[in-house]
């Protein structure tokens, strides 16, 4: 069952740009990679679409590009052609792309300067990021809990997000709403426990349904080094968890275990 040209740059821009992914995608069935590549490839588009440029208004402009494919998707009509947007409106349904519509318009903190309004503002923000990809690719694979499924996500994507600090601070955004070494640990903690609630629970989510969380298993390491050495997090000394991770994946693919 090969893939056409379309799905083939999905999946090549996914190995560039998100290499995570891409192995656990390429450990999942074939069936589930014409769903998994072509949704990862969005987040990726979504994801630099902020910082490509230092015009706010062109950033906006590149989002709202995003959030029209998105509304085209979710109307059940015409979806305009392009290599990553033509394969993802055969991989989702309408409610699908709402879904991603909400992660494209949260990507807009991305643009600017400012900070977090509150914690309820950083929580949703990685919900509908993180949590929405993850439910979305979860959902079209088959049964899964949806608590489980964002819990887990937000898991990781806390641990994404500790090792992005020192670019996002560099880049003149302000990523934590308690940058101190407490406030760096919670935030942490708090994504251990979540994912430690999320694992607990594994049963909730069928079988092919978890290839797409089989990439969650990279936070632990970053996670815990996080909670045992904030300063790690400023510094930039977080564990790069890739290269053990290449040999854990297929354990995981093997077992179900994410």
């Amino acid at each position: 069952m090969g893939f056409g040209d379309d799905l083939n740059a999905s999946a090549a821009l996914v190995e560039r740009g998100d290499p995570p992914r891409f192995r656990a995608a390429m450990a999942a069935p074939v069936a589930a990679r014409r769903v998994l590549f072509p949704l990862y490839a969005f987040n990726i588009e979504v994801a630099r679409a902020p910082w490509v440029t230092q015009e706010s208004m062109i950033a906006e402009m590149r989002l709202q590009w995003w959030r029209d494919v998105c509304e085209e998707i979710a109307q059940g009509g015409p979806v305009r052609r392009h290599e990553v947007a033509t394969p993802l409106a055969e991989a989702i349904t309408a409610d699908d792309a709402r879904l991603l519509d909400e992660l494209v318009a949260a990507r807009r903190w991305d643009i600017y300067r400012d900070p977090f309004e509150d914690a309820a503002h950083f929580a949703r923000y990685m919900d509908q990021t993180s949590g929405n990809l993850t439910w979305v690719a979860a959902r079209r694979l088959g049964q899964a809990d949806e608590a489980v499924v964002r819990d887990a996500a937000y898991g990781a994507g806390i641990a994404a997000w500790l090792r992005a600090i020192p670019e996002l601070e560099t880049a003149g955004r302000v990523p934590l709403l308690d940058g101190t070494t407490e406030g760096v640990r919670a935030l942490a903690r708090g994504a251990q426990e979540r994912l430690a609630r999320a694992r607990a629970n594994r049963g909730a989510v069928s079988k092919p349904a978890r290839a797409a969380l089989w990439h969650v298993g990279q936070a632990d390491a970053i996670l815990r080094a996080a909670t045992a050495d904030p300063a790690a997090v400023a510094d930039a000394r977080l564990p790069d968890p890739e290269p053990r991770d290449q040999r854990r994946l297929a354990w995981r693919a093997l077992t179900g275990r994410w």
